[in-house]
């Protein structure tokens, strides 16, 4: 009797359906085949016309929907390579004609953040992507503009006052124009736009107008927190000048590396960055300790490469702001970094304990006279191999590569970008139906 009833419920569902087909004209029309069902039934629809109003949700576990805004090349690849200068910009970019980060580059390079971004967005058949390309923006989770806003410092008026720098300006005032007439950022303010800043001084003339975005940055020195924080930002690591030590295999690294701790490096900072100073005072007169002031040059790094992979620990005083290059050097080099810095964010610090692969001192407790050396040589040998094993383990975090591959800086960053997509639509639909703008405040 049940399986009797359940093939009738069967039949009349079956008949009930095709007369409402029939009804509906959606045969003669067009082939079974080429039905859309889900415009037949108003629960299933998904209005393209108004992507606020019905929003595919972001999926936890898959990748990231990303839209690239098609920008004049004088916006980014122009930057790279002058051959780009004269190429009609209505020739797409694409895995093919996309430039390789250039060998001369320099320091530049560290702050390469953008680059990577753009070129994993272009990657054809890559199957380790936390992002992929779409290219129909109303199916976008967020929206990338592929702006070389550092590049663009360091090539058009690094020293600020250069003639040159009006260049950097005129494109930070023109991306605005561009983005001010896109539909899509008119709906949502911008907030669901992702826009690299990496390097300190990265659009520098304009940037509060675009502080609602989702920006990438290195750290938050240089920023109010009204303009850039956490909830909404994600802090990306610096890529690493230094070659990663990829035979790493003493059978005694701890005794193999002599030196206690090192750095190598420039000792006149700004802000925080006058601890470095201080620094080369209290850490005179230890044999295992080397403090060396020095500048970025081919040999310097090729120096400081051998000393952090020489090392147990590798000193990371703050900079011209909380964050340097050098941690991620000491990283890839296996060098147990020794963090000094009071203000410092860390990249992917929700996935990663900074505490079991580094050591962290206050300002106040490194500038007491032998406190940071005394505690380095409390740190027993089987502490010190766990933190060194770890470093080999979670190295390939912080690399940028192309092609991406799993788990590496570039995907980490997409992550972090999905991790920011809900609290940027909670912002965009609370100032949507809010009678009295942020009230809470």
């Amino acid at each position: 009797m049940i399986s009797k009833s359940i093939i009738s419920l069967i039949i009349f569902i079956i008949i009930t359906f095709t007369v409402y087909l029939f009804t509906t004209g959606s045969f003669g029309a067009r082939s079974i085949s080429t039905v859309d069902f889900r415009s037949q039934f108003s629960f299933l629809s998904s209005s393209t016309n108004d992507r606020n109003a019905n929003y595919a949700p972001c999926r936890t576990g898959s990748p990231l929907r990303v839209f690239m805004y098609d920008l004049p090349k004088r916006f980014n690849v122009a930057m790279l390579s002058k051959k780009f200068a004269g190429i009609d910009d209505g020739i797409p970019l694409t895995a093919k004609n996309f430039p390789a980060w250039p060998d001369n580059s320099g320091l530049k390079q560290q702050h390469s953040v953008e680059y990577w971004l753009m070129a994993s967005l272009l990657c054809e058949n890559c199957t380790d992507g936390e992002a992929v390309r779409v290219l129909d923006p109303d199916l976008a989770d967020v929206f990338f503009v592929p702006f070389f806003s550092s590049l663009s410092f360091n090539t058009h008026g690094r020293n600020m006052t250069d003639p040159d720098t009006e260049l950097d300006r005129q494109l930070q005032v023109d991306i605005l124009k561009f983005l001010r007439k896109s539909i899509y950022w008119q709906k949502t303010d911008g907030r669901d736009h992702v826009i690299p800043m990496h390097h300190p001084n990265a659009f520098r003339f304009l940037r509060d107008e675009v502080n609602a975005s989702i920006l990438i940055v290195a750290d938050f020195g240089r920023y109010s927190k009204l303009m850039s924080n956490l909830r909404k930002d994600v802090v990306a690591p610096y890529m690493h000048v230094m070659e990663s030590f990829l035979d790493d295999n003493s059978p005694d690294p701890y005794n193999s590396r002599t030196t206690l701790l090192f750095f190598k490096g420039r000792t006149v900072r700004k802000s925080e960055g006058v601890v470095r100073a201080k620094l080369e005072k209290i850490l005179k007169g230890y044999n295992d300790v080397h403090y060396e002031a020095s500048y970025a040059t081919g040999e310097s790094i090729k120096a400081s490469s051998k000393g952090m992979r020489s090392s147990k620990f590798c000193l990371n005083p703050a900079g011209d702001t909380p964050s340097s290059n050098r941690l991620f050097d000491a990283i890839v080099s296996h060098c147990v970094p020794v963090i000094v810095s009071d203000r410092i964010e860390l990249p992917f610090e929700d996935e990663l304990d900074y505490k079991k692969f580094s050591v962290f001192f206050s300002i106040k407790e490194a500038l007491i006279p032998g406190y940071m050396v005394q505690q380095l040589r409390k740190i027993p040998k089987e502490k010190w191999l766990e933190m060194w094993k770890l470093l080999k383990q979670i190295t390939h975090h912080y690399e940028y590569q192309y092609p991406p591959k799993k788990d590496d800086a570039v995907n980490m960053i997409w992550r972090q970008v999905r991790n920011k997509v809900p609290a940027e639509r909670l912002a965009v639909h609370r100032a949507r139906r809010l009678k009295v703008p942020d009230w809470w405040r």
